[in-house]
């Protein structure tokens, strides 16, 4: 698989397996963290085993083993409140990615979604035990997938930066001139997710789809291969902008969370946005 993180990038295994493949095509999407292996954050109830943090780019990586217990708290090093929070167990590579999403509900702290799966939002104490995560901590319910007594988890945790990237939600019109997301600067990257009902984890980028409408999409939550259907959208300087009634992206008064990310990332209010295609 993949065999060496570099500073100029990574290096991949040969053979077979879905990493290097020859003749396919692959995508990859890479974040700085801490840049190295990081050390135990201690501002918890569980000590980490590792935390590294990039706090200018917002992005937390930290490992874990789990108590068991309702309510114990994991420190992520951010300073700043995180927005998005991807939980995993492992030991155990078909367990679920536990999510928690900023815009879900007024009470995101209740809530959860799958990453590898459609389900809708679903209310769930022993996920985050009912506690929205501060600007030093992460809450943890006692569910086997978030908190499992002994066991290893990985977290990654992101916080919203200005002019790089943003994480929220937005209610569809069901209607082809569809909603305009203002993030103030333009995307390289979206993930898009109906968290009202059932549907996927839609992944867009300006790597495969270098101009609108951008309409290569894949998803998280299965392993189809890339697809060109009706989900299409428009990266803009300040946002993007969906153009589909497309129930994974659009529907009337549905509700979606999405993730995005910088094209160039910028200072913030008042810089100018960097031009659309």
């Amino acid at each position: 698989g993949l065999t060496a993180f570099a500073s100029s990038g990574f290096t991949l295994g040969t053979g077979a397996g879905g990493y290097n493949d020859v003749g396919e095509s692959f995508v990859a999407w890479q974040w700085l963290a801490g840049g190295d292996a990081g050390s135990s954050n201690t501002a918890g109830d569980i000590n980490t085993i590792t935390t590294t943090v990039n706090t200018t780019a917002g992005i937390s990586i930290s490992t874990f083993t789990g108590s068991g217990t309702s309510g114990d708290t994991i420190g992520h090093g951010l300073g700043a409140v995180p927005k998005m929070i991807l939980l995993k167990k492992t030991a155990n590579y078909d367990t679920q990615w536990t999510t928690y999403n900023f815009g879900n509900t007024s009470a995101p702290e209740t809530e959860f979604m799958v990453l590898n799966a459609s389900n809708a939002t679903t209310d769930y104490a022993a996920a985050w035990n009912d506690t929205a995560p501060t600007s030093t901590l992460i809450t943890l319910g006692n569910d086997s997938v978030v908190n499992e007594n002994t066991m290893t988890y990985v977290v990654y945790a992101f916080a919203d930066v200005e002019g790089f990237s943003k994480f929220s939600n937005y209610t569809g019109n069901g209607n082809a001139d569809g909603p305009a997301i203002y993030t103030g600067f333009k995307p390289a990257y979206v993930m898009i997710k109906k968290s009202s009902s059932t549907g996927n984890w839609v992944i867009y980028d300006s790597a495969r789809s270098p101009y609108n409408e951008i309409d290569d999409q894949l998803l998280a939550n299965t392993t189809a291969a890339e697809t060109t259907g009706s989900e299409e959208v428009d990266f803009l300087a300040n946002g993007f902008k969906i153009r589909t009634t497309d129930s994974d992206v659009n529907t009337s008064s549905g509700n979606y969370v999405y993730a995005v990310f910088a094209e160039y990332p910028f200072g913030g209010e008042d810089v100018t946005p960097s031009t659309t295609f």
